[in-house]
């Protein structure tokens, strides 16, 4: 009879929450529909609550785990699958391309630390062309930012530059007990499906990014002031001639097309 696998504590400074809750991970696998032959790759497995699942319906998972001490406790857990493929390492410097091959796109899953989770969804979309879909488990107002719409409080950097590479789509929120130890935060489930071409391509996603990043640092200003400090009084003049945009308006207020408009035609003038 095989031996429990150790009691593993979980660490502050991973951020680490294990998802214990059956009926939440239930719901997370019936979002997913994970079948035999696609690529899943899981980002902090912990614990394996989800792991197991994946492995009982598609046999192969690649997992990337930061922490030493989980390896053998995964190891030992899932013996009887041979293809889980345990990769230990920080996936904020994970080449996720390692992972694709034979043409079959990527399906992401994971329970993102909150410490992480934008600076990883940035890296994540660095790698959207061989990304079929991804599922996390986010902070709620992490997820708030991600489908927020223009005029509404949580829009920003995150919201618009997600939303250039990505369809999103909130599923469920998680509470709190569905958790040990018991974050201090909600929770919620989302789907992030990157577009095979993005609706409105940019020129340089360089120059909207930056764009974008100096707008959005000056949230309260006009979007005038913001582009005086990435154009000289010539250009700007000549940008508001040419381009039908209010330029006192501020950030909040302009649609994803509209931030890859301006970017664009910033390209013909700088």
């Amino acid at each position: 009879m095989p031996s429990k696998p150790p009691v593993h504590q979980a660490r502050k400074r991973f951020g680490q929450n294990f998802l214990v809750d059956q009926n939440i991970i239930e719901k997370i696998i019936a979002a997913i529909a994970p079948a035999p032959g696609q690529n899943l790759v899981e980002i902090g497995p912990g614990q394996g609550a989800i792991t197991g699942p994946l492995l009982e319906k598609c046999g192969q998972l690649n997992v990337v785990e930061l922490d030493r001490d989980l390896i053998p406790l995964l190891q030992q857990k899932f013996q009887q699958y041979p293809g889980l493929v345990i990769h230990q390492g920080d996936a904020l410097k994970t080449d996720f391309n390692q992972f694709y091959s034979n043409g079959q796109p990527l399906r992401i899953i994971g329970n993102l630390p909150y410490n992480i989770s934008t600076p990883l969804l940035f890296h994540l979309l660095s790698f959207n062309q061989q990304i079929c879909d991804m599922y996390f488990m986010l902070q709620k107002e992490v997820v708030d930012r991600l489908a927020a719409a223009p005029g509404e409080k949580h829009y920003g950097r995150l919201s618009v530059m997600v939303q250039y590479y990505c369809k999103v789509q909130p599923l469920f929120p998680v509470p709190p007990g569905a958790f040990r130890p018991v974050p201090k935060v909600e929770s919620a489930i989302v789907q992030l499906h990157p577009y095979s071409e993005p609706p409105w391509p940019a020129d340089d996603l360089a120059r909207l990014s930056t764009l974008v990043k100096t707008c959005f640092q000056q949230r309260r200003k006009t979007i005038r002031n913001s582009l005086k400090l990435m154009m000289n009084p010539d250009q700007l003049h000549r940008l508001t001639d040419e381009l039908d945009l209010d330029l006192n308006l501020r950030p909040e207020k302009l649609q994803v097309k509209t931030f890859v408009a301006l970017s664009n035609h910033m390209g013909t003038i700088l």
